[in-house]
């Protein structure tokens, strides 16, 4: 088993950044960094030693699923407003793993065969295989939070959908997914200077989208949603974390470290050869 190094981390990350009973969003401080005195440098030489630690772990319930009998795998769910940071997330910590161990589901609008099923069909569909990684770049929430925000659906299928999620995440978390969910907390200041830097650069136009403007006029009534997605959908199965990402180093490092105890409690083993060893040696030294 890996040890996992808390060494620089002041207290259990999980549990720093996890909504509990009476959480406030607006409590929580963009620039924060719970847990981590380490400054932007240090970061990056525990993101290096934490990427070896989670390339192991997948490659490990990888192989164990090729071999083994085992249901475990993980699912990363990442929400954020625009420029927050998930494909940071995606590119610099789960882009450390072995390509082939992960499955990455980015939901956009849906299309007009998936509005002919409910909300959940689409994201089934997406659900990672034993032995698997899986991220949602943003996910079945869209559907409480836009869905809220925009008027998409009627106030009473908004509620509908808040225990159908729970009901959704149980079952797939007794089917041995372990779910880390994560929402990537900027602050509009923050988001102003990144969508800023998008136009500014003709490299980075293509991410830009002028609707992001239009979204930054509704920031209160989308902390609210999120905010209500807190009270209803932070179970003991599937718990939400929300990470400060003001700072990217830190945003990275917390959902690094927050994957590596989700694949610590699964501990994952390399598989028992199915063979004779010593026999094979003999037979490869032969040929």
């Amino acid at each position: 088993m890996i040890a996992l190094s808390q060494k620089h981390w002041s207290g259990d990350v999980a549990e720093l950044l996890r909504v509990d009973e009476g959480f406030v969003l607006a409590d929580v401080d963009p620039r924060a960094t719970p847990g981590y005195e380490r400054d932007k440098h240090a970061a990056a030489e525990d993101l290096k030693s934490g990427a070896q630690q989670l390339d192991e772990y997948q490659e490990r319930l990888f192989a164990q699923s090729r071999v083994d009998a085992t249901n475990a795998s993980v699912l990363l769910v990442l929400q954020a407003m625009d420029s927050a940071g998930k494909g940071g997330i995606i590119r610099h910590v789960v882009g450390s793993t072995d390509p082939q161990g992960i499955a990455l589901a980015a939901f956009k609008k849906p299309t007009p065969e998936e509005l002919e099923h409910d909300f959940l069909w689409r994201i089934e569909k997406r659900l990672p295989e034993p032995g698997l990684i899986g991220v949602f770049d943003r996910s079945h929430y869209e559907d409480v939070l836009i869905g809220r925000v925009r008027s998409l659906a009627p106030a009473d299928e908004i509620e509908r959908r808040y225990g159908a999620i729970n009901e959704f995440e149980k079952r797939v978390s007794d089917a041995g997914t372990r779910i880390v969910k994560v929402m990537l907390h900027i602050s509009p200041d923050e988001q102003k200077e990144r969508l800023m830097e998008r136009l500014d650069r003709s490299d980075k136009h293509w991410k830009y989208n002028p609707g992001d403007v239009d979204e930054r006029e509704l920031w209160p009534s989308y902390m609210a949603a999120y905010q209500t997605v807190f009270e209803r959908t932070s179970t003991e199965h599937a718990p939400w974390h929300v990470v400060p990402a003001d700072r990217k180093w830190y945003a990275r490092l917390a959902v690094q470290h927050l994957l590596l105890e989700a694949l610590e409690a699964i501990d994952p083993h390399w598989p028992a050869a199915t063979f004779d060893v010593a026999a094979e040696k003999a037979r490869l030294a032969a040929s």
